[in-house]
């Protein structure tokens, strides 16, 4: 078991060990959905949704698998419950918001391929988490997550009334706003320990 504070790891978790901007994980929807943060903020909040459901059943899950001894099965179990969760998250999205799902788009359903969300999964059970440190890491990744994602929209917001060169716009200028807020997020390092 690890001994790490809650405080310590909802803190890494959002801020240093943050899983877009540290660990650049579920980049696709980070570079995709930051138009604006009327999409990047509801997107946010799904995924973190879908983050903390994973992370409470992959701890379950580990739980149950290792007594029947049939560890092997871990990844695959994960993948459903994941997959389970998006539906139940399309679902609502669909039926309380029909702008918002057609506005989404296919970044919706691609939360079920979101690296970052598998990865609070396998991270949590790799550091043999208990359930209440597992639930502050899934919390912590979603706001993290979340964070990454309107941060990024912001920034693209401002810089759209802004003159930049010809050479720096569209992807380019993209990439170095997220390597910026990368490095930004990487001051966060040692913090809290």
């Amino acid at each position: 078991m690890v001994r790490e504070s809650l405080g310590q790891i909802l803190l890494s978790t959002t801020l240093s060990g943050n899983f877009v901007l540290a660990m650049f994980l579920g980049m696709c929807p980070f570079l995709g959905v930051t138009q604006n943060v009327s999409l990047a903020f509801p997107l946010g909040l799904a995924t973190s949704f879908v983050i903390i459901i994973a992370s409470l059943s992959a701890y379950g899950l580990n739980l149950i698998l290792g007594i029947l001894h049939l560890e092997f099965l871990r990844l695959i179990c994960y993948i459903v419950v994941i997959a389970s969760a998006v539906q139940l998250v399309e679902m609502f999205v669909k039926k309380s918001s029909p702008a918002l799902f057609r506005a989404l788009g296919i970044y919706l359903p691609l939360i079920t391929t979101n690296c970052a969300v598998l990865g609070v999964a396998l991270f949590q059970t790799s550091r043999e988490y208990n359930f209440v440190q597992s639930l502050t890491f899934a919390i912590g990744g979603g706001i993290g997550f979340t964070l990454a994602l309107v941060l990024l929209a912001s920034v693209r917001e401002r810089v759209q009334l802004a003159e930049v060169p010809d050479i720096a716009q569209g992807t380019a200028l993209v990439l170095m706003l997220a390597g910026v807020l990368s490095l930004s997020f990487m001051g966060f390092a040692g913090l809290g320990g």
